[in-house]
């Protein structure tokens, strides 16, 4: 229980690879310069260091105008004011002028012949259903079939008689006269956040200022002119008047409410939205009808009137804004990710061929280290006919020769080993006492495939018996059982490693092993360990020897493994007295190779 207490008051934190370079360190900080400025830029463009509430609003409108119209049928000219051609009832937000009219007067209750293409043609009584209508009927028919006109007969209908014909808006229009019409917006904004109040007609617009503004010269008047919208809004005012449509007048509220640099003022524009083309509708426009009723000697009788005409519809968006401490914080602390670009593409660039490949896996090596998973044993196996190393996952079932490698790795040297060799190899020839006439051959450099031009005496093979199907040197016994054993020096037939003279003086070499034990443990008693079986020790060095030969530096967290040829030479120079022997137990370095 300690333990996990103990283990929760750590802290942890990341590894940092320090490159001294001039030009990296020169591109960091230019880069984040960059970064920067544009952090700055975006902060003050979209005011990242305020808090913000939406608006509420409210609208009403006062439209103010009078035109002469000259009605068909209708011999005087007529007056409309405001209560004829606003429409019967105003919408929320928006208000409706009629432009253009369709007038049928005189109209009773009473049966009449239905007007085509409505009234359905009809040649006798049997062709009328009595009490039927559709959707484009007046009335309900009465099952007679009656004289429409002179060609025609259509069935009659119980309606309002004579009923409204089948004709299109009159060219110009009618109240072309309400381009001159005014119109006064009146609106009130909150924002509730910051318990802020406004409306368009600022403090300083009075009684005079408001009779006599225009926005020609002031975009913030709240008086319109009917003609100025809809020319704004990209149309033209004869054309649309002629059958209506949908304007749109947007007041955009963009506040900053900050002590020294409050600012809260109105922007309108304008634009349409209907579609005003009558080859792309079946119904262009905007029309509505009504009728004004009369009695006339005793019966009621109206006039109807189908009204065409703009409807202005006044929208509000807009939003306030007030420094908030905590907001520049919050965004402060989301933008110190970008700097992580940098990172990255300074990354990327020194693995791309801006670099030289020692360069690219230098850095590699310094910034990375590779941890594989604890529950598989990753080994490193190298042949002698190949320069490079392989990684492979070890197989229970599988012979390790025919195993596919998970990943290549580069062959490094390992220099401390190399000087360590050549130390101990200059030191034998003032220790050994061999009766010999040459001086004693001193060691090669080792290199990654040394029995490329191997003896021209090679010493047989250490394999008594026929060689197993994986072998390809020829050499390897058959008393390798375990599949982790079953490994050749070699990927491809050829000669045998054992058989290079390297072989002998760096692996099985008595003198040399024994060297190595010594500078291992510098108190060794050399005498008492030559009279005791030494076998083991000698045995492990030998490993070690051909592992630092073949693997130089392992990879990380990999088992390096030595073929079955090699260790069976080993195994025949340095016996166990007793013939038995541990086998193949993974080993992180070539130090503790344990294959006894």
């Amino acid at each position: 229980m300690s333990s996990r207490l103990l283990s929760c008051c750590q802290y942890e934190t990341n590894k940092l690879v320090r490159i001294e370079s001039i030009r990296l360190g020169s591109l960091k900080w230019t880069l984040n310069g960059v970064i920067l400025m544009f952090i700055c830029m975006m902060l003050l463009w979209n005011k990242s260091y305020q808090e913000f509430d939406l608006v509420v609003s409210s609208v009403t409108t006062k439209v103010k105008g009078v035109a002469m119209i000259s009605l068909p049928g209708v011999l005087d000219d007529v007056v409309w004011d405001v209560v004829d051609y606003s429409g019967p009832v105003q919408e929320k937000n928006s208000f409706f002028v009629v432009t253009n009219v369709i007038v049928t007067k005189n109209q009773k209750q009473g049966k009449c012949p239905e007007v085509p293409p409505g009234g359905k043609p009809c040649r006798t009584d049997t062709d009328c259903e009595k009490g039927a209508w559709d959707q484009h009927s007046h009335g309900l028919q009465t099952g007679l079939c009656v004289k429409s006109d002179v060609m025609r007969k259509t069935c009659e209908v119980s309606a309002w008689c004579p009923v409204e014909a089948r004709r299109k808006p009159p060219r110009p229009a009618l109240l072309a006269a309400a381009e001159n019409f005014t119109v006064l917006i009146k609106n009130n904004i909150r924002f509730p956040a910051f318990n802020y109040i406004r409306r368009n007609i600022l403090p300083n617009m009075n009684d005079a200022y408001l009779k006599s503004c225009q926005r020609r010269n002031d975009p913030l008047c709240p008086i319109f002119r009917l003609g100025d919208i809809v020319r704004e809004a990209g149309e033209t005012f004869s054309q649309m008047a002629v059958e209506g449509g949908v304007i749109a007048v947007q007041i955009n509220w963009d506040c900053n409410l900050d002590r020294f640099v409050q600012r809260c003022l109105p922007k309108y524009s304008f634009r349409r939205l209907d579609e005003k083309e009558s080859n792309r509708t079946l119904y262009p426009g905007l029309n509505f009808r009504f009728a004004r009723y009369a009695s006339v000697n005793g019966v009621e009788e109206r006039t109807l009137y189908k009204a065409f005409g703009i409807r202005f519809d006044v929208m509000v968006f807009g939003k306030a804004g007030r420094f908030s401490f905590i907001q520049l914080v919050i965004y402060v602390g989301s933008t110190l990710s970008y700097y992580a670009l940098t990172t990255v593409f300074i990354d990327w660039l020194i693995g791309t061929s801006c670099y030289t490949i020692e360069a690219r896996q230098n850095y590699s090596e310094k910034k990375v280290e590779p941890v594989h998973d604890k529950q598989q044993c990753i080994l490193a196996v190298s042949f002698v006919d190949e320069n490079h190393i392989r990684l492979v996952r070890r197989s229970q079932r599988k012979c390790l020769q025919d195993v596919k490698p998970m990943s290549i790795q580069q062959y490094k040297e390992d220099a401390g080993r190399l000087a360590m060799v050549g130390a101990v190899q200059h030191g034998l020839t003032n220790v050994e006492r061999q009766p010999r006439s040459h001086a004693p051959t001193p060691v090669p450099n080792p290199s990654p495939n040394p029995s490329s031009s191997p003896s021209s005496s090679p010493m047989p093979g250490p394999s008594s018996g026929p060689a197993p199907a994986w072998c390809s040197c020829g050499c390897c016994g058959p008393s390798s059982v375990l599949p982790q054993e079953q490994l050749c020096c070699r990927k491809t037939p050829g000669p045998c490693i054992t058989s290079s003279p390297v072989f002998e003086q760096v692996v099985t070499r008595r003198s040399l092993l024994e060297a190595i034990a010594l500078y291992r443990d510098p108190l060794r008693d050399r005498a008492a360990a030559e009279s005791a079986d030494d076998g083991a020790l000698l045995r492990r060095c030998g490993y070690g020897q051909y592992i630092s030969w073949r693997f130089g530096v392992p990879p990380a967290d990999t088992h390096p493994v030595a073929p079955s040829c090699c260790v069976a030479r080993i195994r025949k120079e340095y016996p166990s007295p007793d013939g038995q022997y541990s086998g193949f137990r993974p080993a992180a370095t070539a130090a503790s190779l344990d294959l006894l």
